[in-house]
């Protein structure tokens, strides 16, 4: 009995296991160029995947906000003294802001008859006010302190990444005080003159009260 072979059934070729493989990582890497969302050079990120702090964006994105803030809340500079030589801790908590444990920075605003101007500073003699308090207006060029930072009441620790960020978010406010209310001011000009002024200070010696302004100008 003789057997014979079917030959009708179409013939399978066997697929190489690494021409499968090959697909596969075509495939992965399709889906991982769709899935990409590809972002401009100049964008950075940290360590973490987390957008890095701009600190010239914040400042000219936030200061606006910082003073409003301010002149929405400041207090007449003479009751505010008042207050915290009465009560360094019940004016702090009622009208200032700090940040932890440290001094409590404040809101203010008044006018007075400014003196000359030196080593960054504009001395202004402010009615109401004992004789043994100095109030003086920074003018730049450098700005020291925290207090448009800390006095404005919306800005936290907890908002950045690191204290260098908190940091670097104080220097771009008073960068943008420089760059919108500092310049073009003539602070020796202005000697003898009443002015106005709208700022904030932190509160570290009663007798010594020194402002950052976010606004300053010649009273009418």
């Amino acid at each position: 009995m003789s057997t014979t072979t079917d030959t009708s059934a179409p013939s399978r070729r066997r697929v190489s296991p690494r021409l499968v493989g090959w697909a596969l990582v075509a495939l992965v890497v399709l889906a991982i160029a769709l899935d990409t969302t590809y972002k401009n050079p100049d964008y950075k990120v940290t360590a973490s995947g987390r957008p890095a702090f701009n600190a010239e964006q914040y400042g000219r994105t936030t200061f606006p906000k910082a003073a409003a803030a301010l002149e929405k809340n400041a207090q007449p500079l003479p009751a505010l003294v008042s207050a915290i030589s009465d009560d360094p801790e019940a004016a702090g908590k009622k009208f200032g802001h700090r940040s932890g444990t440290g001094p409590y920075s404040f809101a203010v605003k008044g006018d007075g008859i400014a003196g000359k101007a030196s080593n960054g500073v504009l001395p202004v003699k402010v009615k109401g006010l004992p004789k043994s308090t100095a109030v003086a207006i920074q003018v730049g060029p450098a700005l020291p302190g925290t207090a448009v930072r800390d006095a404005a009441g919306f800005i936290e620790f907890g908002q950045f990444l690191n204290q260098v960020e908190f940091a670097d978010a104080a220097t771009a406010l008073n960068n943008e005080v420089k760059a919108r209310v500092l310049q073009g001011l003539d602070a020796q000009a202005l000697e003898g003159k009443r002015v106005s002024f709208v700022g904030a200070f932190t509160s570290f010696v009663p007798t010594t009260i020194t402002i950052t302004p976010v606004k300053l100008e010649p009273a009418s």
